[in-house]
């Protein structure tokens, strides 16, 4: 027999067994394939990623809420508000409102 006779049947010899075959078929058809594939997991992981992500950021988002909610119980608190969002005074004092060139530049863009 010539060389290159043999080195094919050396290298061919794991596949004319019958449970590598089917090893082979079944982890080709697990990974591609079946509805449990390796693409559709790696698919869904990512996904659970960036739902933890976003799950984080509004669990973040509910504590600077509730923060503000409890300064906002109090008289001082809404009074603090007041004047700082909707620029309300008290009856006896006056409110000057400073604006820089590049605020209002901002503002109006």
């Amino acid at each position: 027999m010539s060389d290159s006779k043999l080195n094919r049947t050396k290298y061919l010899k794991p596949f004319k067994n019958i449970f590598v075959i089917i090893l082979i078929v079944f982890s080709i058809w697990m990974l591609f394939f079946d509805s449990n594939s390796w693409f559709i997991h790696n698919e869904l992981n990512e996904d659970m990623d960036k739902l933890e992500e976003e799950k984080e950021y509004y669990q973040n988002e509910i504590k600077k809420d509730q923060k503000e909610i409890k300064e906002l119980s109090t008289d001082e608190g809404i009074e603090k508000y007041g004047r700082e969002h909707y620029k309300m005074k008290k009856e006896d004092e006056e409110i000057y409102i400073i604006e820089y060139e590049d605020s209002t530049n901002q503002k109006k863009n």
